[in-house]
C-alpha cells in the first residue's frame, strides 16, 4: 500500500512538472487573458444578453485580436524610441526626486529604484524587440485564452468552487473574495482610470507637438506609473508639458495643455470617473499596492504589476485570519 502511494505522489510530480515546462513559457499571456476577460466581463454580460453569449465572446474576441496586433505593429515601429524617451524621463524623475532631502535609508530606496527600474524596463523591451515572432506567439495565446475564459465563465467559477477543501472552505472564500475585491479595486478601477489616462496624455503631447510618437507614448506610459503611486498623479505629467511649452515661449499653448490636463488627465476624471468604479482610498492599500506593483515588476515583469498587490492582499487575509484563531484560543482559555 505504502508502495502504491509512493508510485502515485511520484507520478503525480512528474505530471505535474510536465505541466509547469508546458505552461511557463506562455503564463504571461494567460495572466493578460484572464485580466482583461475579468476587466471586460461586465461588458460581455451586458452584450451577451442581445447577441448570445458565444457570439458576444467572439465579437469581443475579434476587437481585442485587432488591438493585439496593430500594437505588435506599433511595438515594432516606436518601442525602440519609447524606450529611449521613458528612460530620459524616468531619469529626469528619479534626478529631481533625489535633489530633495530625503532620509538616508529613503534615499537609498529611491536610487536603487533609480538604478534597477530603467535596466529591468530595458532588459524587458529588449527580450521582446528581438523576438517579434514570439511576441506573436503569446498574443495569439492570449487572444484564445480569453475566449475560452469569457465563454466559459460561470463553469470555471463553478470549478474553482468545487474543488475548495471541506475543512477550509470558509478561509478558501475569504481568500478569493480578497482576490477579487484587489482584482476590482486594482484591475477595473484604480489601472484602468490610469490607461484611459495615460491614452489622453499620450494625445495631448501629440496634439500640442511636445513629442514623436515614440516620445508622446512614453509619457502616457509614465502617466500611468505616477496614477499607480499614491502621493503623485498624473497631473505631474501635464504640469511638465505646460512648463515645457512655457519655457519654449508658447504661452497660449501651455495655459490650453494645462486646461486639456485638468479635463482629461487630472483631476477632473478623478472627481467624476472614480466615485463610480472603485476609490483608491478605500481600496487596496496604498503601501502594500506601492510595494506590490514595484515589486512584482521587479520580480515577473509587467504581469507582476497584478500579481504583486494580489499576492500581498492575500497575504495579509492569511495574517488577519491567523490573528482571529489566535483571539479564539485565547478567549477559549
Amino acid at each position: 500500500m505504502e508502495l502504491e502511494a509512493a508510485v502515485w505522489i511520484a507520478v503525480s510530480l512528474i505530471v505535474l512538472y510536465l505541466v509547469w515546462e508546458t505552461v511557463s513559457p506562455i503564463l504571461s499571456p494567460i495572466i493578460i487573458a484572464v485580466t482583461l476577460a475579468y476587466i471586460l466581463y461586465p461588458f460581455h454580460e451586458r452584450l451577451a444578453r442581445r447577441m448570445g453569449n458565444r457570439l458576444s465572446a467572439f465579437t469581443m474576441t475579434i476587437l481585442l485580436t485587432i488591438l493585439t496586433f496593430l500594437f505588435i505593429i506599433g511595438f515594432a515601429l516606436w518601442m525602440n524610441d519609447v524606450k529611449h524617451s521613458l528612460a530620459h524621463y524616468i531619469d529626469g524623475f528619479f534626478t529631481w526626486l533625489l535633489t530633495f532631502n530625503l532620509p538616508p535609508s529613503l534615499y537609498e530606496l529611491v536610487q536603487k529604484l533609480a538604478e534597477d527600474i530603467p535596466k529591468r524596463f530595458e532588459e524587458y523591451i529588449l527580450g521582446y524587440t528581438y523576438s517579434l515572432p514570439k511576441l506573436s506567439l503569446q498574443a495569439i495565446v492570449m487572444v484564445f485564452a480569453f475566449y475560452g475564459i469569457l465563454v466559459n465563465a460561470r463553469a470555471i467559477k463553478r470549478e474553482v468552487y468545487s474543488l475548495l477543501p471541506p475543512e477550509n472552505r470558509e478561509l478558501a472564500i475569504k481568500l478569493l473574495e480578497r482576490a477579487g475585491e484587489t482584482l476590482h479595486n486594482l484591475l477595473r478601477g484604480w489601472l484602468s482610470l490610469s490607461v484611459l489616462k495615460g491614452i489622453f496624455a499620450t494625445a495631448g503631447f501629440l496634439l500640442f507637438g511636445m513629442a514623436e510618437t515614440g516620445g508622446a507614448i512614453a509619457a502616457g506610459i509614465f502617466t500611468v506609473i505616477f496614477e499607480l503611486l499614491p502621493v503623485f498623479g498624473g497631473w505631474v505629467v501635464w504640469l511638465a508639458g505646460t512648463v515645457y511649452l512655457i519655457n519654449e515661449g508658447n504661452v497660449l499653448g501651455g495655459i490650453l495643455f494645462a486646461f486639456y490636463g485638468i479635463v482629461f488627465i487630472s483631476p477632473l476624471p478623478d472627481v467624476l470617473l472614480r466615485p463610480r468604479i472603485a476609490v483608491r482610498e478605500k481600496g487596496v492599500n496604498a503601501l502594500v499596492s506601492l510595494v506590490g506593483i514595484f515589486g512584482g515588476f521587479l520580480a515577473f515583469g509587467f504581469v507582476g504589476i497584478i500579481i504583486g498587490p494580489v499576492a500581498l492582499s492575500l497575504l495579509a487575509t492569511l495574517v488577519e485570519e491567523w490573528k482571529e484563531v489566535k483571539a479564539k484560543a485565547r478567549t477559549a482559555l
